[in-house]
């Protein structure tokens, strides 16, 4: 039985980005089911699959798992020869300190920045002071983990990560707010949105019907 990835709209729902380019980036084949957010009823639907009510959830058989970190932790360990987290131990643990600052923190950004991947791009947003340190924080996160641990290719460590994954959906951010970062971030952001799976996913963004986003599922 296939693995089935229970989305949001992909224009909006960054958490659901992070395991679907995973997986697509890493061939891992899989169904998709999109529940369209911010509409009567989404709610009770993705509760069919998500106790929590909210996007993303991954079946696998009889096996719900929900949260997007748990769910590239999930695959990680499904399939080893994907090798979502860095093989080196000291390179992992740092993927899954910066994974896990990305999942729990960073809500002013979240606030000030929704995702909207078909945002005016020459319509920079002013950011207030809790947003501009979010952004430095995740610079230097960036350019330190690629300083130290991406030698072997333009990803945070080298190939492309769970890590890598969890960031996602902040490249979109910093790209539809036209927010300013340093030359090593910028690059790395570049080979993001030049990966086929970013492109998949933004094409389809842009052709989903428009609807009135409310807070993030």
């Amino acid at each position: 039985m296939a693995l089935k990835l229970i989305i949001g709209n992909k224009n909006y729902s960054s958490w659901s980005l992070r395991p679907w380019i995973a997986m697509r980036h890493a061939g891992i084949a899989f169904d998709e089911e999109l529940i369209a957010l911010y509409e009567p009823g989404s709610r009770e639907k993705i509760m069919k699959y998500s106790p929590t009510g909210t996007v993303p959830c991954l079946v696998d058989g009889d096996l719900i798992v929900w949260e997007s970190l748990a769910i590239l932790d999930y695959l990680a360990d499904k399939f080893p020869d994907k090798k979502l987290w860095p093989a080196d131990l000291k390179a992992r643990g740092h993927a899954r300190a910066i994974s896990s600052e990305m999942h729990a923190g960073f809500a002013p950004l979240r606030q000030h920045c929704s995702m909207n991947m078909r945002r005016d791009r020459n319509k920079p947003r002013e950011l207030t002071p809790q947003v501009q340190a979010n952004v430095d924080r995740i610079d230097a996160i960036w350019s330190q983990s690629r300083a130290r641990f991406g030698a072997g290719g333009p990803f945070l460590f080298g190939a492309f990560s769970n890590a890598d994954a969890m960031y996602a959906p902040v490249v979109s951010r910093f790209a539809s707010y036209s927010i300013p970062v340093s030359p090593a971030a910028r690059s790395y952001m570049d080979a993001v949105m030049a990966l086929p799976a970013w492109k998949e996913w933004e094409a389809a963004s842009r052709v989903e019907p428009m609807v009135m986003a409310g807070n993030e599922m």
